[in-house]
């Protein structure tokens, strides 16, 4: 069975879908229905697999340059839809952000994306917006990363946002993560554009446990061939130590030309 992973959303969840008769490749752009309804997608990989699932659906179709057209023509609607939508917000005094409108491909549905810090009631808007456009309406309360993937922009690294160009799962991230790897404990220095702890800081832990549990703690004392010193600094990154000797000179040497832990210090003190 041809099974083929594709992508509705930038960086979005990958859905499976199984398809006979095509010719398909990756970023090739297909038509298929997922959880949300009928939409075009772009395929991200094509994987092969010998048993059959009959509950996983079929690629309608290769998209074609018809189905291009009426999609980006849903796209401008989607976009008139947005400020429509904004208005009645700020009619009905609601408490929500609106971040995105999505409409289907045959637009049996749109989805509008909202933020709120609480649970809104929203049945007065959706029944304002379902007579002002004739067709299912969905509200979808997301969360404040969700929103930053869709809107996207630039990190504090000058870079553009993980999540908007390549991380599709959000991951736990807590300021241990900070504090393991020698951070400022500062929140505007180390929160992402969203305002929660930076993704980079998940997916770069494991570099920094890797090298933490080889590396002698801080205020241990080391030997490296006949210099002898306390460690006053660790750096994962370069792999360094920087240690004080005896007459208080400070020397950076690379972990692996330890020769001797002569007195080890205690681990929470890194």
């Amino acid at each position: 069975m041809n099974i083929a992973l594709v992508e509705f959303d930038n960086v979005g969840d990958l859905y499976p879908f199984q398809y006979n008769n095509m010719d398909l490749k990756v970023k090739d752009l297909v038509v298929a229905e997922h959880e949300r309804g009928i939409s075009i997608g772009k395929v991200m990989r094509i994987e092969s697999s010998k048993t059959v699932d009959e509950d996983l659906k079929h690629i309608i179709r290769k998209a074609t340059e018809k189905d291009i057209e009426t999609d980006k023509k849903n796209q401008s609607f989607a976009d008139e839809a947005f400020i429509k939508c904004k208005e009645e917000i700020r009619y009905f005094a609601l408490n929500m952000k609106l971040v995105k409108v999505k409409c289907m491909l045959d637009r049996s549905k749109i989805i509008f994306y909202f933020v709120s810090p609480g649970r809104v009631d929203f049945r007065a808007l959706v029944k304002r917006l379902a007579s002002l456009f004739k067709t299912r309406i969905e509200m979808r309360q997301i969360g404040v990363r969700d929103e930053a993937r869709l809107i996207g922009g630039l990190g504090l690294c000058g870079d553009e946002l993980c999540c908007s160009r390549f991380l599709r799962t959000f991951n736990p991230v807590s300021v241990k993560m900070a504090k393991d790897q020698n951070l400022n404990i500062n929140v505007k220095k180390i929160s992402g554009a969203c305002g929660r702890l930076m993704c980079c800081l998940y997916y770069e832990q494991n570099t920094y446990n890797d090298f933490m549990s080889s590396a002698p703690p801080m205020d241990s004392i080391v030997a490296v061939g006949d210099v002898e010193g306390k460690v006053v600094y660790i750096n994962p990154i370069k792999k360094t130590l920087i240690i004080r000797n005896k007459d208080r000179m400070m020397v950076e040497v690379n972990v692996s030309d330890i020769t001797k832990i002569i007195k080890k210090g205690v681990e929470n003190g890194r």
